[in-house]
């Protein structure tokens, strides 16, 4: 009879659907795309690498003919696919709902060709309802969706392929542009100008505690002689003063305490109290797009992190399907729901009638539903028996879809005006009348100093008339700050808001500007580099369209509407590749007029040197003041970590005037420097000038300012490593200071690989003596994920590293370095010796010796090659590698 094949993306949704479906069907993930646009000349068939279209892997003169490959570490996955297929009675290929999902299963039925009933099955949860439905409604492939997904790869792979080579020719090899990575480039570029172009300014008020009945009473000074306190948005950002038009008092320090100490020797007077009834209406539920912000906000997640942990929550069975553009809740949803609020908070909580949300997205598509716990009863927080980042994910998850279902916080806001001399000082409340929502969830702000919404600022019964005692009467003083930089929640949401993207990519488009080098991530801040300035200053001036937000959102909806079915993608790929007006045509124009020099450099207003991008990163090029008082050229490395918005002249002379004498090391008699290095400041011990060993270094902690830095400071950095002694079973062991901190190390000698342990946070490096290292080391070594080993079985003979035992997720398994491989299942750790070890690992380790003859005799077999094994090449690229031939289109 045969089975029914079920092809999925993941193992673990192959896992949790399996435990829904009948014993005869056959599930297998095809680990996520089986085929795809060659990544690199290796992947591309021997027949067409002499076509020159072959390296962008589309051909634009065959209708945009794109040559789709089988990558080298998916042939396995695909082999084993055609293999359950030959007894399969019918297919379902049971992807995810969205485009990407519908490519997948558009590539599987392209490569499979199978010769049985093939459909669509299709769910936004993964649960035994919602896969029992699924079943008993497959549906056909939606082409429409397939040609929108491969218009956008299409189009993607034209702007990267293209312009990357010319940014590898102009700026520095090794960068890459993309249709949306470009313009989330230049936005972070766009605000690190504005930062550098930002004047502060100062400006002062008053605050003061006042009391009624001794209940605290905060107020600030917001008029005086009838005019306005300046506050920071009074001020112009580009001159650093009062804006034109202006009519607010500036006061100065001496004119702030002078008032300050006026209005402790005068009557505080209630003018009025104002109170104002108002609600606030609980959010909808999260979309990819909300729920990237939230968890960032919140939990401090990178939006690559929230998207990895909310897939596996999803493949669980925990949540809905996570990437959807939609805010709507099933009828199911808003029951479960409901249920969730009477059980846990009481009927008086629930809102007076079912809440439905819209979107107001531009262009919201994908799912069909919002995220929210999977089910048609949402198991609470505390029964899911999930752990850590997990939890903390389904939690936010569960607060927001319960609270989308509450009634309304009730609040009363207050405003109370304070008249002293000529002076009107102002005093603001909050009363929560009834919290309603509130009581599950409030949403999180990009503005660090914003008040929770949540929070109750309480007042006093007070009165006009009612005089107050005064406390304390402060003058403050006040310096604007620069707009701030991009978080990824914050630019997630510019690039929402801009139409840019899509939702479901902004992940890995934020994790691509980090990883090339376009932009750090510090502080939960998104800092541009210099190569991102020289490669926006390159495209905004030759392809301004490219980085330019508003063609780009016009390119999303274009391809939204391809995917509806209301625009032709093939006329659309045309006239924006081809032609006068073309990206190609545009390219090849214009790249003999760029001036590759001009856009390796980065000129900065406010500072005297040049900033230059070489091949091993960006230094600086200038002039200092030689030992005889000259001007002369001079060169310095910028640290790794340093980014325009921090370069200042200060930082500019230190770097180009060379090494700083700190003085002379109390112990060697040889001088200490400050230097400056691509990995940032360090000191140094003596000239250096014997090439064959090199001088004492040590970094500077974070916290010590080089401005700052003394010799005695610079002494004590300079002491590490310490020996700290001799250890029981033999070697040494020291203190260090690291790229991840200070830790202490068991050198055993003999060629065996160090052992090392980071140091608590009651340690110093500088104080640790041999007994505590001793503890230290002694504590078993945690293993990836921050597991405990649960037996070390020692090292093999003739190796250099021990072997371990672990319980992960999936079970039992042993680790040696790199390499794991699982305990058979009924095999205990207690039961498994060092022997046993071997063998499983054995089995994992790559065979360097079959490795190298295979390389030999692919060599070999290269030169032999005749022309009818070419011919045959070009035969089979339809068959193995699935490109379609114009007959088959």
């Amino acid at each position: 009879m045969g089975h029914t094949l079920v092809i999925v993306e993941s193992p673990t949704k192959a896992r949790t659907i399996k435990s829904f479906l009948p014993k005869d069907f056959q599930v297998i993930a095809s680990m996520g795309h089986v085929r795809d646009l060659p990544r690199g000349a290796s992947e591309i068939p021997a027949a067409m690498k002499k076509e020159k279209w072959s390296r962008i892997g589309v051909n634009a003169s065959a209708d945009f003919e794109p040559l789709y490959v089988v990558p080298k570490d998916k042939k396995k996955v695909v082999r084993e696919l055609k293999s359950a297929l030959k007894d399969a009675k019918e297919v379902l290929l049971a992807t995810d709902e969205d485009r990407e999902g519908e490519s997948i299963s558009w590539h599987l039925l392209e490569l499979l060709k199978p010769k049985v009933p093939t459909k669509r099955m299709v769910f936004h949860e993964i649960t035994k309802q919602a896969i029992q439905k699924a079943l008993q409604k497959p549906r056909d492939l939606d082409m429409e969706l397939v040609h929108a997904q491969e218009t956008r790869r299409i189009l993607d792979r034209l702007v990267g392929y293209t312009l990357s080579p010319l940014l590898w020719k102009k700026v520095a090899w090794g960068l890459s542009a993309g249709r949306v990575q470009s313009v989330s480039v230049r936005l972070l570029v766009k605000r690190e100008r504005e930062r550098r172009a930002f004047k502060t300014s100062s400006y002062w008020d008053l605050k003061t505690t006042l009391e009624k009945n001794k209940f605290p009473i905060e107020a600030r000074l917001i008029v005086l002689d009838d005019k306005r306190i300046a506050k920071g948005t009074d001020f112009d950002e580009q001159t650093g003063k009062i804006k034109k038009g202006s009519e607010a008092k500036l006061l100065t320090e001496p004119v702030s305490k002078d008032l300050a100490d006026l209005f402790r020797k005068n009557k505080w007077i209630v003018k009025s109290v104002e109170k104002k009834p108002t609600i606030r209406k609980p959010v909808p539920p999260f979309t990819t797009s909300t729920l990237q912000q939230e968890a960032n906000r919140k939990l401090r997640l990178s939006a690559r992190e929230t998207m990895r942990c909310a897939q596996g929550l999803y493949e669980r069975g925990f949540i809905t399907y996570m990437r959807t553009d939609s805010v709507n809740l099933s009828q199911q949803a808003i029951s479960a729901a409901r249920q969730c609020v009477e059980l846990r908070y009481g009927k008086e909580y629930l809102s007076q009638s079912p809440r439905k949300f819209s979107s107001n997205t531009r262009n919201a598509q994908e799912a069909h539903e919002a995220i929210r716990p999977a089910g048609e009863t949402f198991k609470m927080p505390n029964e899911t028996g999930l752990s850590g980042r997990d939890l903390s994910l389904y939690e936010l998850i569960w607060k927001r879809t319960v609270a989308s279902q509450m009634a309304e916080a009730k609040l009363t806001m207050l405003s109370v005006d304070i008249n002293v001399c000529d002076a009107i000082f102002r005093a603001t409340g909050k009363n929560i009348d009834f919290p309603g929502f509130f009581r599950a969830y409030v949403e999180g702000s990009d503005d660090p100093e914003a008040a929770l919404e949540g929070k109750e600022i309480l007042l006093p019964l007070l009165s006009p008339g009612d005089e107050l005692a005064v406390k304390t009467v402060d003058a403050v003083g006040h310096i604007t700050k620069p707009p701030a930089r991009y978080s990824e929640a914050s630019l997630v949401k510019t690039l929402e808001k801009e139409g840019i993207g899509r939702p479901s990519t902004y992940a890995s488009i934020i994790g691509t500007i980090v990883d090339r080098g376009y932009a750090s991530l510090t502080s939960n801040s998104l800092a541009p580099t210099f190569t991102a300035f020289a490669v926006t200053s390159l495209l905004e001036e030759h392809f301004p369209d490219l980085v330019d937000t508003t063609f780009t959102a016009r390119m999303e909806s274009s391809l939204d509407e391809i995917s509806s079915g209301s625009l032709n993608w093939l006329p659309y790929l045309e006239s924006f590749y081809k032609g006068r007006k073309g990206l190609a045509a545009q390219v090849d124009k214009r790249e003999g007029d760029i001036d590759g020099k001009a856009y390796r450099k980065v000129d900065l207003e406010g500072i005297s040197g040049t900033v230059r991008i070489g091949s091993n990163g960006p230094w600086l090029e200038g002039k200092r003041i030689n030992e005889d008082g000259e001007e002369v050229d001079a060169k310095g490395n910028l640290p790794m970590d340093i980014t325009p918005g921090d370069l200042d002249q200060e930082k500019v002379k230190q770097i180009l005037d060379g090494p700083s004498d700190l003085g002379i090391h109390p112990d060697t008699g040889e001088k200490v420097y400050l230097r400056f290095g691509p990995w940032g400041p360090f000191v140094q011990l003596g000239e250096g000038i014997d090439k064959k060993e090199k001088p004492r270094r040590a970094s500077l902690p974070k916290d010590i300012k080089t401005e700052e830095l003394s010799l005695d400071q610079a002494v004590k950095l300079l002491s590490l490593p310490r020996l700290l002694g001799e250890h029981p079973e033999g070697g040494k062991v020291e203190a260090r200071t690291g790229q991840f901190g200070p830790y202490v190390v068991w050198d055993k000698g003999n060629g065996e690989k160090p052992d090392n342990r980071s140091l608590k946070k009651e340690d110093d490096v500088y104080e640790i003596e041999l007994k505590r290292a001793l503890e230290l080391l002694a504590i078993p070594k945690l293993g990836r994920g921050g597991r405990i080993a649960l037996r070390d079985l020692g090292i093999p003979k003739g190796e250099k590293e021990n072997i371990f035992i672990y319980n992960g997720p999936y079970g039992l398994y042993v680790k040696q370095g790199k390499v794991n491989a699982s305990l058979p299942k009924d095999k205990k750790a207690d039961d498994i010796n060092i022997d046993e070890a071997i063998e499983l690992l054995k089995a994992k380790k790559p065979n360097r010796k079959n490795t190298s003859t295979r390389n030999k005799s692919k060599k070999i077999s290269s030169k032999a090659k005749s022309s009818k094994a070419m011919k045959s090449a070009k035969l089979n690229v339809n068959s193995d590698l699935g490109v379609k031939s114009k007959e088959e289109k």
